[in-house]
């Protein structure tokens, strides 16, 4: 963890409690506090204690500029992306560890959705940015939409009153997991997953949470409820009564700091443009594509895995978009951007200095290379692993620091032509 990376909230608006229609009394529902008109959710006002932590402003992200450079509009990206950072400034540390069953200072829903319309703004390159406040409506309905589903009985009956959510979310609405193994873009955004209803582990527990969230306002949840979020590739997230908890139930428990996490994960490693050879990490990936690592560490590596390292990087040094499969470098240096101001993590510096490296600019992934080095150094944490992974990868941020330093070190030396091809106007459906 980076200590020295602060940031400072913006103000927010204070808790109002304006009444509520007597509709659904028979419901017991209790105000619900409003955010703005169009989107009645539970937020609270940060004070100037917060430690929610950013990236320090020394570090200038390259994906935004580098799209106006090449002339593509990214005046909605950047909204969304300024929309992202207001709602994560209102972590603090205890907020970040808190389950998102409970979570209340920032909006995961509305989080999420940011982040879907600015990869949106990216790759359609639309006039028109995407409409988050309607499918934050779209979500609270979800909660609506399960009132005439409860049932009284279900005061003394936790169990069944979990039960019943989970029928009407997965059975009446039709909500379901997607595959780990081919996840398609639409079930890693949030606003995607409301219409297709297919979507990741870490969407599903978001909109579960979001629907436990808002029966407690209105009075319906009176247990201590908790999601068991899945760590296998087919399970969908379970509510259980967390009195009656099992120690093993711990490890399931999703917080809201590592749910953003989670999401922002699942774009990176879904859109990295080096897809070969999964049992290696994203960053020995890109590493070995650029030559940066000792080939000869490689042990029983395929043919066909060295040429889909090889036909990868001929199609970044073209400047080729290509499906989903083989990674889009738009996203993946926009998931990185925003897990860096998450989640503070030096191996986040680090994978975004080699994408910034087959991008073709130098001087920007060096710069990121050595505060990767810094803290990495600072921190008593971060202790080197023996494991052969771990000193792969050290190796290669070795070679490819020396490699950067070579480069700037050559007199008039130039951005490769096809670095700005990368941020080009190729636009596409997703």
């Amino acid at each position: 963890m980076c200590s020295s990376l602060t940031i400072t909230p913006s103000p927010l608006p204070a808790l109002s409690f304006p009444t509520t229609s007597s509709t659904f009394s028979k419901f017991r529902l209790c105000p619900r506090p409003f955010t703005s008109p169009s989107s009645p959710r539970l937020v609270c006002h940060v004070g100037s204690n917060s430690n929610a932590q950013h990236v320090a402003s020394d570090l200038k992200f390259v994906l935004h500029d580098a799209l106006d450079a090449s002339g593509i509009d990214t005046i909605h990206a950047r909204e969304a992306r300024e929309q992202f950072c207001t709602q994560i400034g209102r972590f603090t540390d205890i907020e970040k560890e808190t389950s998102i069953c409970i979570n209340r200072c920032v909006d995961l829903g509305r989080a999420a959705l940011y982040i879907a319309a600015e990869d949106d703004s990216l790759v359609s390159h639309s006039s028109v940015p995407l409409p988050v406040d309607d499918f934050i409506t779209r979500l609270d309905d979800l909660s609506m939409d399960y009132c005439p589903h409860y049932s009284p009985e279900y005061d003394s009956l936790p169990e069944k009153f979990l039960e019943s959510i989970e029928r009407y979310l997965y059975d009446h609405k039709g909500f379901r997991r997607a595959s780990s193994n081919l996840l398609e873009p639409r079930a890693l955004y949030l606003h995607s997953v409301l219409t297709h209803r297919s979507g990741s582990a870490a969407m599903l527990s978001l909109i579960y949470s979001e629907i436990m969230k808002m029966l407690r306002l209105w009075g319906l949840l009176y247990f201590d409820a908790e999601i068991f979020f899945p760590h296998d590739d087919f399970t969908v997230p379970k509510g259980y009564h967390k009195q009656k908890s099992k120690e093993s139930d711990q490890a399931h428990i999703m917080t809201s700091g590592n749910l953003l996490v989670e999401i922002l994960n699942d774009l990176k490693r879904a859109f990295w443009p080096f897809q070969h050879d999964h049992t290696k990490t994203l960053f020995l990936r890109a590493a070995n594509a650029a030559n940066c690592v000792d080939r000869s560490e490689f042990v029983g590596e395929s043919g066909s895995q060295i040429a889909s390292a090889k036909a990868a990087q001929h199609r970044l040094d073209r400047g080729v978009w290509t499906s989903v499969r083989f990674g889009d470098m738009r996203r993946s240096l926009s998931a990185c951007e925003r897990l860096i101001l998450l989640k503070n993590d030096a191996n986040e510096l680090r994978d975004y200095s080699i994408l910034l490296y087959h991008c073709g600019l130098y001087e920007q992934s060096l710069g990121y290379l050595k505060k990767y080095r810094e803290l990495k150094n600072s921190s008593a944490q971060d202790t080197l692993s023996s494991n052969s992974l771990s000193c792969l990868e050290e190796d290669a941020v070795d070679n490819l620091m020396m490699r950067l330093n070579l480069i700037l070190m050559e007199h008039g030396w130039t951005r490769p032509s096809y670095a700005r091809n990368f941020f080009g106007n190729n636009s596409e459906p997703w």
